[in-house]
């Protein structure tokens, strides 16, 4: 039988990473999430920076890094430094301090286009499952495990599904560029 719901499910489990992404982009706001993809190579092994310190926002425009072992700091302040991030830190003992600047216009611009991409990726991946799942519905009709109505009824659902989780996409896109051109 056919189960709709799992292909449901990929597809939500899709638009989460998707908005994960969107998170770690850099916006003028300085946020903790911006940090997430940033791996740190301590302990003989690449670790995310928030599982060897702390990272606050106290201000709108500063990240705070409180490294608990004095031995990482370099070794977060180049993995910083080697980042798309375009971040510089400032190192005080264990506190690591990242001023996060204003977007210039043309890297806002920059960001825009990066956003347009990863959503169209993202739906790229939302019709390949639905592709599957209509694969999956035409070799259950060949095999006779369901009948012609079903397979019918599963296809429009499938669709249902899929226009939803672009719709999601294009306003997550849409809501993340606003975020991004407000200065």
């Amino acid at each position: 039988m056919f189960n709709d719901k799992t292909y449901a499910q990929k597809m939500d489990k899709t638009i989460e990473v998707f908005a994960k992404e969107l998170t770690s982009l850099r916006t003028g706001r300085a946020n903790a999430n911006m940090l997430d993809l940033v791996k740190v190579d301590v302990y003989g092994q690449q670790m995310p920076i928030n599982q060897v310190a702390s990272i606050t926002t106290p201000e709108p425009r500063m990240i705070n890094i409180q490294v608990w072992d004095l031995n990482n700091v370099s070794l977060i302040d180049s993995a910083i430094k080697k980042s798309e991030l375009g971040l510089n830190p400032q190192i005080d003992g264990q506190l690591i301090r990242l001023p996060v600047p204003d977007l210039s216009e043309e890297r806002r611009n920059e960001i825009k286009k990066m956003i347009k991409s990863m959503g169209e990726k993202c739906k790229v991946s939302i019709r390949n499952i639905r592709r599957e799942a209509n694969d999956d519905l035409k070799s259950l009709f060949k095999n006779k495990d369901i009948s012609e109505d079903d397979e019918k009824k599963f296809e429009k659902v499938v669709q249902t599904f899929t226009d939803e989780h672009i719709k999601k996409i294009d306003e997550k896109v849409t809501s993340k560029e606003k975020e991004i051109m407000t200065i």
